[in-house]
């Protein structure tokens, strides 16, 4: 099995469930060592579990963090240098936003979905590149969203905010090109995730939400939805140190729902 990415520190916000999950387990498997940021500890517990092969405080750290906090980011970093010595890779996972027609959307719901989206990406990058710059070499993955190219329905102030998301990894990678740091995007399409999948089985999705998916699955042609591994192999392919000419850009892994 080969390990590019032996020998290297990653940390992943949000990645203790979903698709930050697979992002973690991919990591691993490609022999970094992770530092998980979650917002519960009791995602951590649920995460360890699922990561049994691998040893906690060797190759597997947690940190609980409200990355919508001032500070998060510093602390985060501060984490992952105790328990690693350095960052060599950050994966800006964390997110989540209301999804909802534009015009239903309050100033609370507005706030959460910029906070969660926008803010928490800008945090933890602004606080890790100093150090990254300081060592030259860095990669920063973070995710984004297909949907600011195919503009699916509801989803305007969630493109808002993911849309900053790129229009910020392309200054960052411009701006520190010279310093050893690649900055990219990673922006899936509908991705079934195991969360997703559950509420799927369960009936528990609002028809709203379902009317969403179902439009999302009619704009790829592969007729499928994206998976968790789909995503986390990008993203893996991004992070390792031959992927060093490859930066500011938005990889979509979209099963062709956007072209060109």
């Amino acid at each position: 099995m080969t390990t590019p990415l032996r020998g290297r520190t990653a940390v992943i916000t949000g990645g203790a469930t979903g698709i930050g999950l697979g992002i973690t387990r991919r990591l691993l498997a490609d022999g970094a060592r992770v530092l998980v940021a979650a917002l519960h500890p009791e995602e951590l517990k649920r995460a360890y579990g699922e990561l049994g092969d691998h040893r906690t405080g060797v190759d597997l750290a947690g940190h609980v963090a409200d990355l919508s906090r001032p500070g998060a980011g510093e602390d985060l970093l501060r984490a992952a240098v105790d328990a690693f010595g350095g960052v060599d890779i950050l994966v800006n996972n964390a997110g989540g936003g209301v999804i909802r027609p534009t015009l239903e959307h309050t100033e609370q719901t507005l706030r959460a979905t910029i906070e969660n989206n926008l803010w928490t990406v800008l945090r933890c990058t602004l606080a890790v590149l100093p150090h990254m710059a300081a060592r030259g070499y860095g990669r920063i993955v973070s995710i984004g969203a297909e949907s600011v190219r195919n503009g699916l329905v509801d989803h305007a102030v969630y493109n808002a905010a993911k849309g900053g998301v790129h229009a910020l990894t392309t200054g960052l990678a411009r701006e520190f090109a010279t310093a050893g740091i690649t900055v990219n995007v990673v922006a899936p399409s509908y991705v079934r995730t195991p969360e997703l999948d559950a509420g799927l089985r369960a009936g528990t999705l609002p028809d709203r939400l379902l009317h969403v998916i179902d439009r999302a699955v009619e704009l790829i042609p592969l007729h499928r939805p994206g998976s968790v591994e789909d995503v986390a192999a990008a993203v893996a392919y991004l992070a390792r140190e031959d992927a060093g000419f490859v930066t500011g850009q938005v990889l979509s892994v979209n099963g062709g729902s956007s072209m060109g």
